[in-house]
């Protein structure tokens, strides 16, 4: 008996952990989808600079919460899936009307000035985050975008850059159900 249950442990530990790899590829898991802590929370207080070089203002969270819905990018001129993502917050802001403040991280001023002069400021207020922004945010990298409702509660949270396929599923309907 204790040889049978000997040969028979390895064999069952291979099939369990088996079974957890199988589930853990499975088609409908997102391996790199992280859960938000911060969504349904109302947003950390901020007071971010503006950006030098830019004539806009800066961000902080009294510019959140007045009855508008919103989405705030994290950004950076260093950063290329932000280069990607770039052309489709600018369409999606037009598009919706929504507006989008840009929180511009651990970036040198004049890079980001010349990045968003070539590819075109879509941005209604851009804060100069030096890291600390970022943390309040529970931002782990760039680019990363959230959805705020009229009250400045975070509904939405995406790491990565945001592409056609993914604001057609998720962005734009999130949009529509805070707008009515």
């Amino acid at each position: 008996m204790t040889q049978r249950l000997l040969f028979l442990l390895p064999v069952l530990l291979f099939v369990v952990l088996a079974g957890y790899f199988l589930w853990g590829l499975s088609p409908d898991r997102d391996p790199q989808a992280l859960p938000s802590a911060m969504i349904d929370n109302p947003t950390p207080d901020f007071d971010l600079p503006p950006v030098p070089g830019l004539d806009q203002p800066g961000f902080a969270s009294a510019d959140l919460g007045k009855g508008e819905v919103v989405m705030v990018n994290f950004f950076a001129s260093w950063c290329v899936p932000c280069r990607a993502e770039h052309p489709y917050l600018t369409d999606l802001a037009e598009q919706t009307g929504v507006p989008l403040y840009g929180i511009n991280h651990r970036d040198k001023p004049e890079a980001a000035a010349a990045w968003l002069a070539e590819l075109g400021n879509p941005y209604s207020r851009i804060g100069a985050d030096a890291g600390r922004g970022a943390v309040e945010w529970g931002v782990s990298g760039v680019p990363e975008t959230f959805i705020l409702d009229g009250e400045g509660r975070i509904r939405y949270h995406h790491r990565g850059p945001l592409l056609g396929p993914l604001i057609e599923q998720e962005v734009e309907p999130m949009l529509r159900a805070l707008r009515q």
